[in-house]
């Protein structure tokens, strides 16, 4: 099932749930704007989850709001979410499978790590599916601008997920303070047997890694996640209809990786939306 047919699916249960309920008291509405997210909570045992730092990016959401009370109301939603964050500069990285031979032809054991100066951006899509309890208050009887309150928990769908590494070609570093580069035995670029000095002893050479590519890391991440939704607006209204802007946020509960070799993070955003409401009657 594609992005499309999720969205206009959870449309339709949306707009199905409304007129289940029936049309009187029943907002329905869209909003969207900026996303500044973060990846937190990881162990400093594992340096492929710190250093994270906010990103930019966007989400947009469809939704209905059943008003109970003058003050009180519940409203389900369905929005598309960019979540991840972005690393720039010194940092580490898994040693590279195609490394391991290099290490034992030297007689070392493969670290775990290694460590070089480029650029990573982690880009995750969520559909998330929050219910949130909202409270709201009239500036007075007769004005049209209300200040209100909402928070939930919501289920999240992860859509996509990709890790864009770019930087060149850079050399590595065998510590986290770039004091020691990895040295490797160097060979004729045309024939690829050893080079030796004066000696006899084998020449050594400063090993560069590429670092531009887009690895889609998907099956790396739970496929679900959980976490809770909050919001304060301002909302303006003319007759049926009425815009808001609101600021907020969402916090994922869950580690969004599924083993530990990757880290232990969590997702999360700050927002700020505006949108759009009709009211039904």
């Amino acid at each position: 099932m594609n992005l499309k047919t999720i969205l206009l699916s959870g449309a339709f249960a949306l707009l199905s749930i409304t007129f289940i309920w029936g049309q009187s008291n029943i907002n329905i509405g869209v909003r969207g704007g900026l996303t500044v997210p973060n990846l937190m909570g990881g162990s400093q045992d594992n340096p492929l989850n710190t250093g994270y730092s906010t990103t930019m990016r966007w989400g947009a959401g469809i939704f209905a709001e059943f008003k109970l009370s003058q003050l009180f109301s519940i409203q389900p939603m369905l929005e598309f979410s960019e979540q991840g964050a972005k690393k720039n500069g010194f940092q580490a990285l898994p040693t590279p499978d195609e490394l391991a031979p290099v290490f034992g032809q030297m007689g070392q054991p493969t670290p775990t790590y290694l460590y070089a100066d480029f650029k990573s951006n982690a880009k995750f899509n969520y559909l998330m599916l929050p219910v949130l309890a909202k409270f709201g208050w009239n500036f007075s009887k007769t004005s049209p601008f209300r200040i209100y309150v909402d928070a939930g928990p919501f289920i999240g769908l992860l859509v996509s997920a990709k890790q864009v590494i770019s930087g060149g070609d850079k050399p590595v570093y065998m510590d986290d303070k770039g004091t020691t580069p990895l040295m490797v035995p160097a060979r004729n670029p045309d024939t690829g047997e050893l080079l030796y000095d004066a000696n006899g002893q084998p020449m050594m050479g400063q090993l560069p890694l590429p670092f531009d590519r887009t690895e889609n890391i998907k099956n790396q991440l739970h496929p679900v996640n959980f976490g809770v939704e909050g919001n304060v607006g301002l909302q303006y209204q003319i007759k049926r209809h009425f815009i808001f802007i609101e600021g907020g946020g969402n916090y994922g509960l869950l580690n969004i990786q599924k083993g530990t070799a990757n880290g232990k993070n969590h997702s999360g955003a700050a927002t700020v939306m505006v949108g759009y409401a009709f009211a039904l009657k």
